[in-house]
């Protein structure tokens, strides 16, 4: 029985986290996987009890060899527009299951219009954007509208207080040259320009301008959710940041290796003359992705899990559960709040 679990881009920023939290809840029969010989043996001395994997993403048989006796696959090797395809195929020829930490629309999208046939029939799952973009909105979205069978409008508002963006962040804004899609009259468009506005997401974050930025959770949440409309909209301050050349990476500052950011997710959802709101806050926008993927894990390994096939985090996992279940030093979930619409 096939009992390890793969991390393919190991050595990245975000995909230490993982294993970091991985290890931590127990999990010890890792493969760490990756195109860098270098960097995973340098990675191996941390963690000299962990199997290494080199496998470049062109290379079909290094990439079945190196996931061959893996339960579950979770890419963390950006830019997903070329990785999520040869990993995905070979998990499906593997018979694992596969989560991805994609942000970017195009490559989620690609991912469920080429492998929805195959991953149902072989009853794989295949979760893309399973992070802190596309998974957290999801789930947020998810759990606030679990009682009604149609949405008119889900608006999701991420407040950052910086954004230092990792190379992996760079290389895939540089790769992805697709124009933003929003959803609107339950169907995918292009994102028409609009102005910026203020939004009040509180302590510590405060007051922001905001502008519409579509990421993956517009894929993930209309993927399943009967919603008329989605909208995200980004601080920006943080793509300030994202956009200026010399802006740093991230820099721990704590035991986690977390940096200091600060981050809100606020979604709200309206349907008739009902406004629901909930909001997630914590540190970290990278880091946060790995309690995000490791409960996933967690609930696949118990078979907690809704159907199989290429689905989302909202979709296949009791999402108002899964949320209840997050350390609050990871990420705090606001109560459910209920009003009529401004």
């Amino acid at each position: 029985m096939k009992n390890s679990i793969a991390i393919y881009g190991a050595y990245g920023h975000t995909g230490k986290f993982i294993i970091s939290e991985l290890y931590r809840q127990g999990y010890k029969n890792l493969i760490l996987s990756g195109r860098d010989q270098e960097k995973l043996m340098a990675l191996n001395e941390e963690y000299p009890d962990l199997k290494i994997k080199t496998a470049d993403i062109n290379d079909s048989k290094a990439l079945d060899d190196a996931f061959f006796d893996s339960k579950i696959i979770i890419n963390c090797a950006g830019p997903y527009l070329d990785t999520a395809e040869p990993v995905i195929k070979s998990a499906l020829r593997l018979g694992s299951h596969y989560i991805d930490l994609s942000a970017e629309q195009k490559a989620v999208l690609d991912v469920f219009e080429q492998f929805s046939e195959q991953a149902e029939r072989d009853k794989i799952l295949v979760i893309p954007a399973a992070a802190f973009y596309g998974g957290l909105a999801d789930l947020l979205s998810t759990s606030l509208t679990s009682d009604w069978n149609q949405i008119d409008e889900i608006n999701v508002y991420i407040g950052l207080d910086s954004w230092h963006p990792t190379k992996g962040t760079r290389l895939t804004g540089d790769r992805n040259h697709y124009k933003r899609l929003t959803f609107k009259d339950h169907r995918l468009q292009e994102l028409e320009s609009s102005p910026s506005k203020e939004w009040d997401f509180k302590n510590p974050i405060g007051i922001k301008e905001i502008v519409a930025l579509p990421l993956s959770e517009i894929i993930t949440i209309s993927r399943h959710l009967n919603v008329n409309t989605v909208n995200t909209y980004l601080s920006q301050n943080s793509l300030t940041d994202l956009r200026n050349n010399d802006t740093p990476e991230p820099k721990p500052i704590d035991e986690k290796n977390r940096s200091s950011q600060q981050f809100c997710v606020e979604v709200i959802a309206t349907k008739d003359n009902t406004k629901r709101t909930i909001t997630a806050q914590g540190q970290d926008i990278y880091a946060v992705t790995a309690p995000l993927v490791v409960e996933a894990v967690n609930r696949i390994v118990s078979e907690k899990v809704k159907k199989t096939g290429v689905t989302t985090m909202g979709e296949v996992f009791d999402a108002v559960d899964f949320l209840q279940s997050l350390n609050d030093d990871d990420i705090i979930i606001s109560t459910v709040q209920e009003s009529e619409p401004d």
